[in-house]
């Protein structure tokens, strides 16, 4: 199974958290070693320039 979490500092180290679903679908308890694949995510831009409206140039506003 694949998710995507957010990394925590706690002390000096970095924790991250395995969400519920993924821990009841593979049985896992605390104190049981897993194997991580660390992989970073891009950051989707999508939505950034909300509220902002169509790009219009002076030079062109002739043509609307």
């Amino acid at each position: 199974m694949k998710a995507i979490t957010r990394m925590r500092k706690i002390g000096g180290s970095l924790m991250i958290t395995i969400p519920k679903e993924i821990v009841k679908e593979e049985a896992l308890k605390e104190g049981q070693i897993v194997e991580v694949e660390i992989k970073r995510t891009i950051k989707s831009g999508f939505g950034i320039a909300k509220g902002i409206g169509p790009y219009k140039h002076e030079k062109f506003s002739d043509f609307d």
